[in-house]
């Protein structure tokens, strides 16, 4: 699995592929479904499968100011598209001059002059191009005319609701990681680097992994059964705390995953910790000796949870 430059010639080895076209942003069923046709196609034709897709997303760009929406790195990304059989991420960088493209423009020089395409899949719904221009009828129009194809899926359907990265941004933030991992096929997991804090979980036994929320979105915050994952493999259960921790002066945003029958120095380390299930919202208590009987609950439950 290699990672592209969207603004440069594809190598050679990487010309004439089927490319899934889209942000993909939670790589979820509907969009595995656009990724797996285009593997499909690529791997018939004997040519390599690509995945495009953009970086940041045009939403921060056109709205820079918009509350954390992400559900995925790009390094998360890159991670599920090798499992899902992709040779290859192409990353289109959302600037001025990406976004001043007409479909067009983009077409030609994207997707003909920089990756050769043989083929593109998109989603029903995926729109590019200044102004939003090109339309997936747009792009039917274009490929006859460069001689590649084009090819659209159609909405992928669970519980009889259209699967959408805004309906799980939805249920994660009603506290419903349950519900959102059934979109994912996976729990929702946030990824950085585990960080200094106050050290004040490890006062009364339980200390904890720090790590910041950066442009992930807010899900419910609260205390969660959660599971960690390190660089080397290693999987870990726990229970964490997203959010302010109200007991402590002065607020500080954080997910503080504590890790259970497990000791060693996280600080530095590149984790990735899922969302598992909600326990309870975040509160106040009177002194640590309340909070620490709490969390000895709280850590009771997700053991029990995550055993399940």
């Amino acid at each position: 699995m290699q990672r592209l430059a969207g603004d440069l010639p594809a190598p050679a080895e990487f010309r004439g592929g089927v490319a899934a076209l889209g942000n993909f942003d939670g790589f979820h069923l509907g969009h595995q479904a656009v990724v797996g046709l285009a593997v499909e196609r690529a791997r018939a034709a004997g040519r390599p499968a690509l995945v495009a897709t953009f970086d940041p997303h045009p939403v921060r760009y056109f709205r820079p100011d918009a509350p954390p929406f992400r559900l995925t790195t790009l390094d998360q990304r890159e991670r599920l598209f090798a499992a899902a059989g992709v040779d290859a991420m192409v990353v289109f960088g959302f600037d001025a001059m990406l976004a001043g493209l007409t479909a067009e423009q983009f077409v030609a020089e994207r997707l003909v002059e920089g990756l050769g395409v043989a083929g593109v899949v998109t989603g029903e719904d995926f729109t590019f191009g200044r102004a939003k221009g090109g339309t997936t009828a747009v792009l039917a129009d274009l490929a006859r005319a460069h001689g590649f194809t084009a090819e659209t899926v159609g909405p992928v359907a669970l519980d009889s609701e259209t699967v959408s990265s805004s309906r799980i941004r939805d249920l994660l933030r009603a506290g419903d990681p349950r519900g959102a991992a059934r979109l994912l096929t996976r729990p929702f997991a946030i990824e950085g680097v585990v960080q200094h804090g106050d050290k004040l979980g490890r006062t009364i036994g339980y200390p904890t992994a720090n790590l910041a929320m950066d442009r992930y979105l807010r899900p419910a915050y609260g205390i969660y059964a959660v599971r960690g994952r390190l660089a080397d493999g290693t999987v870990l259960d726990g229970a964490a705390n997203l959010g302010v921790r109200p007991t402590f002066d002065p607020p500080k945003e954080l997910l503080e995953p504590y890790f259970f029958d497990w000791c060693g120095d996280l600080y530095g380390q590149r984790i990735e910790v899922e969302l598992v299930e909600y326990l309870r919202p975040e509160a106040r208590f009177d002194g640590l000796a309340a909070l620490t009987e709490q969390m000895e609950r709280d850590c009771a439950r997700a053991r029990a949870i995550l055993r399940a």
